[in-house]
């Protein structure tokens, strides 16, 4: 589909400011999302702008749409594009308008303090990586300004398509540094609590570290089903039974090594926790509102040498170019977790569409919504 700037064929004055506005998902606040005429952004030093092809709805979009993860008013949300360049501003070395290129949904700056000692999703300060849909506008829109971009355009191997790479901008780096973060071993039994997008690619993570027995707990038996088929050795159905008393049983009573928490819920956390072995390592991933709280007895009174770690993962263009690595060489296949494909101007309806019965229970069918121009 032809993007604004290709639809507009008048001349003159009024044609030149048409073609320097794009269409942007903008959120007004709480509840309150919408296509909006903004203007095209231009580069400044070391940025660059790339007209966005592909990008996805993340689980934080949904948090930022409810209230539950604050942002402006105004800023346009999405971090997780690909596209291709479109202007380059002064000082980006390497790169030619027409790349197509990959960016993460951490932008570090690669010469900051939390930068050059690896904590790359820190950059600039706390969260500081997380720029876009956070404290800039972001990728659900026709064109997006990258900052640092030296630092963060991956190019895409041609024989690679935007299918295939779209979900490593975040989704799934999210997942696999789950177990990177928990320094999964070869051999070591790991519990992923939570079979969505994050939780799957967390299930393929644990298997790609090494994880000698990965068990996914999940209810919904669509999920269930791409969970084995992305690598869970045993499933647990948590409606059906006892999930600590399944967990001891598969791991002989000693628990996993490493609890990893996809979901974001309390009570999830404290169910993961309650299921690890002393000294073993709970990975959080999940986006958290309201109290967390830490179940006393698989706490041990402080005593059980637990690990807790929380991720957001890494980003810049080294750790995209790996990640298309694994899936240059038939490492990893993500694309059956795309299921539904809209324009973005569809957005607004599949919202509406979204609330309906109808939506509900085709829902159960999805792995995981995303959309092109």
């Amino acid at each position: 589909m032809a993007t604004l700037a290709t639809m507009e064929h008048k001349s003159g004055a009024r044609s030149k400011a048409r073609v320097e506005r794009m269409r942007a998902l903008v959120f007004r606040g709480p509840n309150q999302i919408g296509i909006e005429s903004v203007p095209i952004p231009k580069p400044g030093y070391g940025e660059a702008v790339i007209r966005v092809t592909l990008t996805t709805i993340c689980g934080t979009d949904v948090h930022i749409l409810k209230g539950e993860y604050p942002v402006k008013p105004g800023l346009v949300i999405g971090h997780e594009p690909v596209g291709v360049i479109h202007e380059l501003g002064p000082g980006v070395k390497d790169y030619a308008v027409g790349d197509r290129v990959l960016v993460g949904a951490i932008t570090p700056c690669g010469q900051c303090e939390f930068c050059l000692s690896g904590k790359l999703s820190q950059c600039g300060g706390p969260i500081g990586g997380w720029k876009f849909g956070n404290t800039i506008n972001g990728a659900q829109a026709e064109y997006l300004l990258v900052p640092n971009a030296q630092a963060n355009l991956a190019k895409i191997p041609d024989e690679l398509t935007d299918e295939q790479v779209v979900l490593l901008a975040d989704i799934a780096s999210t997942g696999f540094s789950a177990s990177e973060s928990a320094g999964v071993q070869f051999g070591d039994s790991v519990a992923i609590f939570a079979q969505g997008p994050i939780g799957l690619c967390a299930t393929v993570g644990a298997r790609l570290k090494g994880a000698g027995l990965v068990i996914a707990v999940e209810s919904d038996p669509v999920r269930i089903a791409m969970s084995k088929r992305m690598g869970a050795d045993v499933m647990i159905d948590y409606h059906k039974q006892d999930v600590t008393d399944a967990v001891r049983r598969l791991t002989r009573g000693r628990g996993v090594d490493v609890a990893i928490e996809a979901l974001g819920m309390a009570q999830t956390f404290e169910n993961a926790f309650g299921v690890l072995r002393p000294g073993g390592t709970l990975s959080s991933l999940g986006v958290y509102s309201g109290k967390l709280s830490i179940p006393l007895e698989p706490f041990a009174a402080g005593l059980g040498d637990h690990k807790i770690v929380t991720t957001l993962c890494p980003g810049g263009k080294e750790r995209m170019r790996r990640l298309m690595e694994l899936v240059r060489h038939s490492r990893v296949d993500l694309r059956p977790l795309l299921t539904h494909t809209f324009t973005l101007g569809d957005i607004e309806s599949l919202r509406r569409i979204r609330q309906s019965e109808g939506w509900r229970a085709q829902s159960r069918d999805q792995a995981l919504g995303y959309f092109a121009k």
